[in-house]
């Protein structure tokens, strides 16, 4: 298993750099797009979608749903909107999550699943390609992803050592608020020395970037802990088998899906890009 691990990412993070700082964002958010649908595939899985034309069909609403985002993401207020209507999806979700118990594993609708999966997916979409178009996008895009491997790492390690207060033990048993600090010092010394030497940023901006930085990823787990919570749901423990040794498409972002809207609203909001 550790060896798929390594070799998969031996072969991802190349690919991903390369996607980042050398396509264009059209083709760029074309390829997230296609991760998305897949993500999308898994999602409908586990909410108990089992029928291929049910899969399908919700395929075909999350890249709809991505289209009519981009139309309304044109306009500055329309982007905003959507940002501010994915920060309070995610505030409820934490509501969700922490509230949730193993009897409540077959109590949501399957609409409301359905709609959850959207929220998740198409928002982190969005996000991601309108910071890639930014002026230094393609920076804050690696950045943003790296500061999630940096923030697993940390809370991975520190968690062994640590751990003992359970974070969410109804969703995911083996994180620990031990570890979630120790990830979120790590981000903050990671930030710190980023926004200094590769964003430039002094004082008070690097300050405010540091404090971005710490809640997008605050936000990340519980993207993580939401994926975590639908898995339990559906008694699997991957959301797919797409990459070995990593599990599903789902599984490397769902992270990504509550820190991506948060950290392009705090970008914007701060007046990081324009």
């Amino acid at each position: 298993m550790l060896k798929q691990r390594l070799l998969t990412a031996a072969i991802l993070i190349p690919l991903v750099i390369f996607g980042i700082f050398s396509l264009p964002t059209l083709y760029l958010s074309i390829i997230l797009a296609l991760i998305v649908a897949i993500g999308a595939w898994e999602w409908a899985a586990l909410i108990n979608l089992k029928k291929t034309k049910q899969r399908v069909a919700y395929v075909g609403v999350v890249i709809a749903s991505l289209a009519g985002a981009a139309c309304i993401a044109r306009y500055p207020a329309g982007l905003i909107l959507i940002l501010w209507v994915t920060l309070f999806w995610w505030i409820i979700a934490l509501v969700w999550i922490f509230r949730f118990r193993e009897k409540e594993q077959q109590t949501a609708s399957l609409w409301k699943s359905a709609l959850v999966g959207v929220l998740v997916l198409v928002p982190c979409w969005l996000a991601l390609t309108v910071i890639h178009k930014s002026e230094q996008g393609a920076e804050y895009l690696l950045f943003v992803m790296a500061l999630i491997w940096i923030a697993d790492s940390g809370a991975y390690f520190s968690g062994r050592r640590w751990g003992k207060s359970k974070l969410a033990p109804h969703v995911s048993p083996g994180k620990s608020w031990e570890g979630v600090a120790g990830g979120l010092v790590l981000v903050a010394i990671t930030a710190l020395i980023s926004g200094s030497l590769l964003f430039e940023y002094e004082s008070t901006r690097l300050l405010l970037f540091t404090l971005l930085c710490v809640t997008v990823v605050l936000f990340s787990v519980e993207g993580d802990l939401l994926e975590s919570m639908f898995k339990r749901r559906a008694g699997v423990k991957d959301s797919g088998t797409i990459l070995p040794g990593h599990g599903g498409a789902l599984d490397r972002i769902d992270s990504l899906t509550a820190a991506a809207p948060l950290f392009l609203l705090g970008l914007l909001a701060g007046d990081f890009i324009s």
